[in-house]
């Protein structure tokens, strides 16, 4: 099975890292940070993506710019450690049938 493709966007490179990390501790996951709306567009042409993660300082513009671009779930990520933090992907996944 191929690994689920999970894109981060933030603007804290120090949460960013913990995230990216907690993502890529279950076998399955792969994340991609991006650290602008732009970024993250640029780089879904390289990595087609299942699941968008919006971080914390995105300008209320980027946010919809990334709603607006992306067709997969675009989950806001509030923080509150790793076990909300797979709750949110397990339930993105589950809107695209794709749960684990």
């Amino acid at each position: 099975m191929e690994k689920v493709e999970i894109l981060v966007i933030g603007k804290h490179p120090e949460i960013m890292k913990t995230i990216l990390r907690l993502i890529n501790n279950k076998p399955d996951w792969n994340g991609t940070l991006a650290f602008s709306a732009d970024e993250a567009i640029d780089c879904n042409k390289s990595v087609a993506c299942q699941v968008v993660l919006l971080g914390a300082g995105l300008s209320t513009a980027e946010a919809q710019q990334v709603n607006d671009y992306f067709t997969v779930p675009v989950v806001q990520h509030y923080g509150g450690g790793s076990g909300l933090l797979y709750a949110e992907v397990y339930q993105a996944l589950g809107l695209r049938g794709l749960t684990q």
